[in-house]
């Protein structure tokens, strides 16, 4: 019975954080002083999440996908996130490129690529010490 519990309370977690992820939009928009639009992003986050969930009752990938259990299903996610950050970092270039040749500064680019660097050497030295 544990098992059962716990994988629902795991396959939940997802659409929660989507949802989750809608609201803390909601409130940045509204603060912003856009409410209009933070319900929007609301909704597309709830209505990503509410995809999710019912995609993972009838798709054995989505469902591997959301509890990782599955070491195929694992295996396939974490290529899947690879490339995802491979173009997210393409991207970052890309945009910072651009705002340079556009006479602006590329901070915000430069941020996030900062970040992403940082983010790359403690993973790549906390998995060479640990592993």
């Amino acid at each position: 019975m544990q098992t059962t519990t716990k994988s629902s309370r795991v396959y939940w977690v997802t659409p929660a954080v989507g949802v989750a992820c809608g609201l803390i939009y909601l409130i940045a928009f509204s603060l912003g002083g856009h409410p209009g639009y933070g319900l929007i992003a609301l909704g597309v986050m709830a209505a990503f999440s509410a995809g999710i969930a019912l995609l993972g009752r009838r798709s054995e990938t989505v469902r591997g996908l959301l509890d990782h259990r599955d070491e195929r299903l694992a295996g396939i996610d974490l290529r899947v996130t690879a490339v995802t950050a491979v173009v997210m970092i393409l991207a970052v270039l890309a945009g910072f490129v651009i705002e340079v040749a556009r006479g602006h500064d590329g901070a915000p680019y430069a941020l996030i690529g900062a970040v992403g660097g940082v983010a790359y050497l403690g993973a790549a030295g906390y998995f060479r010490v640990r592993g």
